[in-house]
């Protein structure tokens, strides 16, 4: 076994790498290690990264907002949003999108482009959201994993049967997964599981689409209407408005990447530009993330009409095949794990760059030790990523089990980060870099474009606040239960 002080924890350097100040061919024009990444890589982050299981949701969201608006709502995010990421693409180098100095995080490229104050905005939207995620698919991979239990359940005893199930045993197993996937270094090596979680989500996606069909052939035909659910039949007044901004906000936060967009750009090798590869990744991960999102929310609706369940996997708005709901069940669970990675990343490269900052010296913090891996090559063990990131892990575990209403408070996180890091910030930091003159027509539609979405975002955040206060009621610590 070999060791070194490293320079830093983030990046994987390897000191053979670098020899009398030259840049080998293995070493990128800022001193790190050779990018590998590609536009299919890049693509597969995206859509492990946006295609969560909320896409199983998407019915509901229909159902709030009916066959107009809902349908238009899922087209008009999907532009916003490869939109905002373009712009945000081209600030990964800076002052020249292709030429300029690298900016490895969303606050370096904040930093590099605004300055001041915006950074510890953005900073505190990033990294809080990115935790919130991981604690949220904490919970949702322990509800598809208990959703198998239970549809086994209702197979070998019937429908009427309760069958209810603790979730907390689950979150426990999802976390010894994740402690063990936390090892993996840095994003750099995170592409095969970003294929896999791929894959998974287009499987459960395809086998919920299916089911849904299946059950719209098969009849009777859901009611469904042009307006969504109707008051005075399905929800009171108050309800149907809380629930309409309850259903634009998932829209537009189901869409939502901008978090890890820099960290993913940061993987791509050159040439071609870096810019330029994530736009076509970004193009096709925001495409195909578009066509799963309207059929599902479509057919799903047509399927279930007005009653769409939030979930119609775990909700249980199919009891059989019970065996083919079972594996959409565990295609979900497979690519939360790897869903849970693509977002934790970023949060585990920002503290050990911090801390191999601030002690330099520590050998704790900055010592690998190369272990020799048959048939995988060297792996570089450090004491401080195996103690940090299997707290991190733990910690998520334990608020996942002790506010198992999370995923409400998700939404809230949700709104009180999309509009600053899908939107603001992007458009600001194109005016800034553009010298764009104020008033200008360009200018005027791109401001108003962003002041829309923060409206938006603040009724999302009160649909998402009602819905908090409502399960605070009801709320008994560590006693989940499906």
């Amino acid at each position: 076994m070999a060791e070194f002080q490293k320079p830093s924890m983030y990046i994987d350097h390897n000191p053979s790498t670098i020899e009398n100040g030259d840049f080998p061919k293995n070493v990128d024009d800022d001193g790190r290690p050779k990018r590998t990444g590609t536009w299919v890589t890049a693509s597969a982050h995206i859509i492990t990264a946006v295609i969560g299981s909320g896409v199983l949701s998407l019915a509901w969201a229909i159902a709030q907002l009916g066959w107009v608006a809902g349908p238009i709502v899922l087209m008009i995010f999907s532009f916003i949003t490869y939109f905002t990421s373009t712009l945000l693409v081209d600030s990964y180098r800076s002052p020249d999108p292709v030429s300029g100095k690298r900016n490895y995080t969303y606050m370096d490229v904040v930093q590099a482009n605004l300055g001041g104050r915006k950074v510890q905005l953005c900073g505190l939207a990033q990294y809080g959201n990115l935790i919130g995620v991981t604690i949220g698919y904490t919970i949702t991979a322990s509800i598809s994993m208990v959703a198998v239990k239970r549809s086994n359940c209702f197979h070998k005893h019937g429908h009427h049967v309760k069958c209810h199930t603790s979730n907390n045993p689950f979150m426990i197993i999802f976390a010894c997964f994740q402690i063990l996937l936390s090892q993996i270094p840095n994003f750099h090596k995170l592409s095969w599981l970003s294929i896999l979680a791929a894959v998974m989500s287009f499987a459960y996606s395809s086998i919920g689409l299916g089911l849904s069909v299946a059950k719209v052939i098969d009849g009777p035909t859901a009611r469904t209407t042009l307006t969504g659910v109707t008051v005075g039949v399905d929800v009171s007044g108050s309800e149907k408005v809380w629930r309409t901004f309850q259903a634009i906000g998932d829209i537009a936060f189901a869409y939502a990447y901008s978090t890890v967009l820099v960290e993913i750009q940061d993987t791509l090798g050159s040439p071609p530009a870096e810019n330029k590869s994530m736009k076509r990744a970004t193009s096709i991960g925001i495409s195909t993330t578009t066509v799963f999102y309207v059929l599902c929310g479509t057919v799903g609706y047509a399927a279930f009409g007005n009653d769409a369940p939030g979930n119609f996997l775990t909700g249980f708005g199919f009891y059989e095949p019970f065996w083919l709901v079972d594996i959409a069940n565990i295609c979900i669970a497979i690519h939360l794990i790897g869903a849970y990675q693509v977002f934790c990343q970023p949060v585990y490269g920002f503290v050990e760059s911090r801390c191999a900052k601030r002690w330099p010296e520590s050998k704790f913090i900055n010592r690998e030790y190369a272990v020799n891996i048959p048939c995988c090559g060297a792996y570089y063990f450090n004491s401080f990523r195996l103690v940090w990131r299997t707290a991190y892990v733990v910690m998520t575990a334990i608020l996942a089990m002790l506010f198992p209403f999370f995923n409400d408070f998700l939404g809230l996180l949700g709104a009180a980060s999309f509009w600053p890091l899908t939107v603001y910030f992007p458009i600001e930091m194109y005016i800034a870099r553009t010298k764009m003159p104020k008033f200008s027509f360009t200018w005027t539609w791109m401001k108003i474009l962003s002041w829309i979405c923060l409206v938006i975002s603040l009724v999302a955040a009160a649909a998402s606040i009602q819905g908090l206060a409502t399960d605070v009621k009801k709320y008994k610590p560590f006693q989940t239960e499906q």
